[in-house]
């Protein structure tokens, strides 16, 4: 599809379909980016209070939240948030029947997500918190002069096999000018596989995990191929931490530069990096704290737990929410001059691969999909001892089912073969490392091609 008419019929014409008012809130978006960081926060007040009125008239266990703090919407400074108390990803998880408003304009639309929290959670989102993050990531592919309907591939996670729904979703994807390969199967066959669809393909920016995209690099470079794409502006990479070597390995085998975004499916996107390495907040979109083990706020450069408040949740209001992820802030200014705020540096949390008994290379993601559907399951974390062998330790909740242990073997097998051998363990609590950190995924298997 010419890239004029994905741009300018297909994806409005989408997005309209959809009741989602992203070109509109582009249009927002691609002029606030230059008021001063003073007329921005000026604008994160005015949305805030907007969204702790909904959250005090439409979601009960938010207006106790907001009654007992004493704060009055009505007059609301940016400073007042912290009266608020934070709230947790167990909060949203056992208590969203009291935050949902689902009679929020366009609807209130169900999504479970785990990530590498090992915590799955399952909210609803309304049609102007997906418009805002798809606006959100136009405008920073714009950063590098990518723009709608432009050729882009994705590296991402896709279904074993395509249903009919999967299928439309494949036409609408070649009529957005869009290319999705399965992160979930990295076999060296499949990434050869993918090498020549991508040069056939002459994408004008490249979308994936960090991790993915790097082991298809990896694979480039220790088999010999050379990459010809004389289009392409950008490698974006999302989903986990993107460390500097792998930066550079991305940035020597595509001959692009590399830009990580930052953010979850329930905080939604957070921040993108500008052409400098800059970390940029979404700052019309959410506002950012940093915090100690105490609840304090730290100072600029000091690491401590990033606390969200997603200023477009409103379908089910993320206010000071707890992510896990550990980052830091910067006092510096946007090099290009924009107002928007800076992070200095997103520590997040690591993944591994997981292999299957063909020897593919499986995402972390694709075990952690099947632990975030099902219900009852509050934490846990994937082992893989050996190549047919899994160990799963899970802390539950009152909703487990005994049923659900069955169902995780049996999607394991589906997943990673029929002889997958998957010793579920549950527990009181699940250890952490002796560094500190938390891992959901391990793997003692080395992967080879």
């Amino acid at each position: 599809m010419h890239p004029f008419i994905s741009r300018n019929v297909i994806y409005p014409l989408q997005e309209k379909l959809l009741k989602r008012p992203t070109f509109s809130y582009l249009r927002e978006l691609e002029q606030s980016q230059w008021k001063s960081r003073n007329q921005i926060e000026a604008i994160q007040t005015q949305k805030l209070q907007n969204l702790l009125t909904i959250a005090k008239n439409h979601c009960p266990w938010h207006s106790r939240r907001l009654e007992s703090s004493g704060i009055a919407t009505e007059q609301f400074a940016l400073e007042d948030l912290q009266k608020i108390p934070t709230m947790t990803r167990i909060d949203a998880q056992q208590c969203s029947h009291e935050m949902v408003w689902h009679g929020v304009p366009g609807g209130a639309y169900r999504y479970t997500t785990g990530g590498s929290s090992g915590q799955p959670l399952i909210f609803y989102f309304g049609r102007k918190r997906q418009a805002a993050d798809a606006a959100c990531r136009i405008r920073a592919r714009r950063w590098f002069e990518v723009d709608v309907g432009e050729p882009e591939v994705y590296l991402w996670g896709a279904p074993v096999e395509l249903n009919q729904t999967d299928h439309i979703k494949s036409i609408r994807d070649r009529m957005l000018n869009q290319l999705l390969l399965n992160a979930f199967r990295m076999s060296p066959a499949k990434m050869d596989s993918y090498l020549k669809a991508i040069d056939k393909f002459q994408p004008r920016c490249i979308y994936g995990y960090a991790s993915s995209i790097s082991l298809l690099c990896s694979y480039a470079q220790q088999t010999g191929r050379t990459i010809n794409l004389p289009k392409l502006k950008v490698v974006c990479t999302t989903g986990e931490p993107l460390y500097p070597e792998q930066r550079t390995l991305i940035a020597n085998t595509f001959k692009a530069p590399v830009a990580n975004e930052y953010g979850s499916r329930d905080a939604g996107l957070i921040a993108h990096e500008n052409s400098h390495q800059q970390i940029l907040q979404m700052s019309e979109c959410n506002i950012l704290e940093v915090l100690d083990a105490n609840g304090n706020p730290v100072k600029p450069g000091e690491t401590g737990e990033a606390v969200i408040t997603g200023l477009c949740s409103e379908a089910q209001p993320f206010i000071r929410y707890r992510t896990g992820d550990m980052v830091s802030l910067s006092r510096d200014t946007d090099k290009d001059g924009r107002g928007l705020h800076v992070i200095a540096h997103v520590h997040g949390r690591s993944t591994d691969f997981l292999v299957h008994r063909d020897g593919s290379i499986v995402h972390a993601l694709a075990a952690i999909y099947i632990l975030r559907e099902t219900e009852g399951v509050e934490q846990f974390k994937i082992i893989q001892h050996a190549i047919n062998s899994f160990e799963i330790q899970i802390v539950t909740n009152e909703f487990w089912n005994p049923v659900s242990s069955r169902n995780i073997i049996e999607k394991f097998k589906a997943r990673f073969g029929t002889e997958c051998r998957t010793d579920i363990q549950r527990m009181d609590t699940i250890p952490t490392e002796a560094s500190g950190k938390t891992r959901q995924v391990i793997s003692y298997v080395q992967p080879s091609f």
